[in-house]
């Protein structure tokens, strides 16, 4: 596996890393333990060493979860988890905090969970209105210099927030959704990213599963699928966005590869220093995602995507309208 740093910082990770929310969250079921440690150790014995979770994720139990999977190597693997939620007993978010006492509170918890003495890369899960920014990243900065810590991250930050933090406690990564079917990050969040050297982390890189092609109008999900509230999940939307399916499939089939590779590849073509972390429960897709690292799109094929998907109008919000709110600020 390629290796790629993120940003102007010294933290080097794989290509491609793993997003461990689905085994535990978000998408039905969660995966039994068994199986979802064997994918994750799967990973690692591929190449991958950038492992993505949250305490939100189960609430609890996807971090726990990846410090069972990851301790035997622990010293070889980023670790990134996240802060910025309360839960109820229920499980349930009851809220947002960011406040400086919230926030130690997260991180010791985390790191028993993680089984771990630091957590490489801490992000704000989502921008609390009610806490500067300042304050936020001040409260990382001092973990960081508690040796609790060693990076500081945002994720669905503005622009003029990454800004702000950074003059606090530089910020190593920015994670939010990126894609062929979501770029809005294009306009000014990249062009921010590339100017104070900060890294970028895609979430959703296959747009929740669609940019597979296993998906279509009929599809159905579980109950507990955090898709069925997505407008971009209807099977109206689903329809409509077919034609986006059908030029990856296009192109994938010219190659010799999947849809899913050429969407990664896509995205780590943009910049040296974007890191995607696509999710799976299976094996083989896993093994999909990690050989994208290996498929090389040339300026022909770049020129043919772009030309593509200009001309391809993407219907449906990417989440309701209630968290939506959350993102952006």
């Amino acid at each position: 596996m390629q290796k790629r740093k993120l940003g102007n910082s010294d933290l080097e990770v794989s290509a491609i890393g793993l997003g461990c929310m689905g085994l535990s969250y978000g998408y039905g079921p969660a995966t039994e333990t068994k199986e979802a440690i064997k994918l994750i150790r799967t990973a690692f014995e591929h190449g991958v060493t950038l492992f993505d979770t949250a305490e939100a994720y189960g609430p609890y139990k996807n971090e726990e979860l990846l410090g069972e999977a990851l301790a035997p190597f622990r010293e070889k693997v980023v670790i990134a988890t996240k802060f910025g939620f309360e839960f109820n007993t229920e499980g349930g978010q009851s809220g947002m905090n960011s406040r400086s006492d919230h926030i130690r509170i997260v991180a010791e918890a985390a790191l028993k969970r993680l089984r771990t003495d630091v957590i490489d890369l801490f992000y704000q899960h989502r921008v609390d209105p009610d806490v500067p920014i300042e304050d936020v990243a001040g409260a990382v900065k001092e973990l960081i210099e508690e040796g609790k810590v060693k990076h500081f991250g945002l994720s669905e930050a503005s622009a003029l927030t990454i800004r702000r933090a950074h003059t606090v406690q530089p910020v190593t990564a920015l994670q939010s959704e990126y894609s062929l079917w979501w770029r809005e990050p294009e306009q000014e969040i990249i062009p921010t990213l590339e100017e104070l050297g900060i890294g970028f982390v895609p979430f959703s890189p296959l747009g929740k599963g669609y940019l597979t092609g296993a998906i279509n109008e009929a599809t159905t999900f579980d109950s507990k699928d955090f898709r069925n509230i997505v407008p971009r999940f209807t099977a109206e939307a689903r329809k409509a966005n077919q034609t986006l399916v059908d030029l990856l499939s296009g192109i994938a089939a010219k190659k010799g590869s999947t849809s899913a590779q050429i969407a990664l590849a896509w995205l780590l073509v943009q910049k040296p220093w974007i890191v995607p972390i696509p999710g799976t429960t299976k094996l083989h897709r896993l093994d999909e995602n990690i050989r994208a690292a290996d498929v090389t799109l040339t300026s022909d094929e770049l020129r043919e995507i772009e030309e593509a998907v200009s001309k391809i109008e993407v219907h449906g919000d990417r989440y309701p309208a209630h968290l939506q709110a959350r993102v952006g600020r």
